[in-house]
């Protein structure tokens, strides 16, 4: 008897000293879900955050378009914060502080596609990037590993010049594993391994015809 009270005092004061300091860091982890950024006034990623998460870093870093990559969850319920229950839609939050909110699938490839063949995403996702009005992005999946990682890993062998091989070290040095991101990997061969940049003049004319419907449509003219 005595030698179990010992071990239920010892839990307890386990669970008192560090109890605290636990919760704190889940509160700030999910507050956060692993915010980086990839580029100053341009693209930053991260996991699922709560609404007050949102809210903070949408409002600091000036964002004005979410993308949100899990074709799971089109439209997150989001938590104000830790342990919460939901209470907003991401579109909604979006909508409310002034924001785009674009969803882009990249783990749904349609049936027949073989692993030469680009992702749907692919075109989506470089297709938003042309288009400077909608920066500055952030882009987030469930986790910020895996989704988010490849599509950042496009972003910086399209518009950085990275190689592959800078490329995929970015992609494990942020958590997706070094395993994972190999030639074993079919999302990494379709959407990384295979992703061939475009030049820079080629860049420059897509943007440009952004800017020229861009231009109709605030003019009145037709949509494309």
């Amino acid at each position: 008897m005595r030698i179990v009270l010992q071990w239920v005092l010892g839990a307890v004061v386990v669970v008192v000293v560090l109890g605290p300091p636990v919760a704190l860091y889940r509160a700030h982890y999910i507050h956060a879900k692993r915010f980086r950024e990839v580029e100053p006034g341009k693209l930053y990623r991260s996991g699922q955050m709560t609404a007050s998460g949102f809210r903070e870093y949408i409002e600091r870093h000036g964002i004005k378009t979410v993308v949100n990559l899990q074709h799971e969850e089109p439209d997150p319920l989001l938590p104000d914060n830790w342990l919460g229950k939901g209470k907003v839609r991401e579109s909604e939050l979006c909508k409310e502080l002034g924001v785009g909110y674009k969803l882009i699938t990249p783990d749904i490839l349609p049936p027949g596609k073989t692993l030469e063949m680009e992702p749907p995403a692919v075109k989506e996702w470089i297709a938003l990037l042309d288009d400077e009005k909608n920066y500055p992005i952030l882009l987030h999946c469930k986790a910020g590993l895996h989704r988010t990682g490849r599509l950042t890993a496009i972003y910086r062998m399209e518009y950085h010049g990275w190689s592959t091989g800078e490329a995929l070290r970015e992609l494990r040095a942020n958590g997706y594993g070094f395993v994972a991101a190999s030639e074993g990997d079919e999302f990494v061969i379709q959407f990384i391994q295979n992703y061939k940049p475009r030049s820079r003049n080629e860049r420059l004319t897509a943007g440009a015809a952004c800017q020229v419907i861009e231009g109709a449509l605030g003019a009145g003219g037709p949509r494309p």
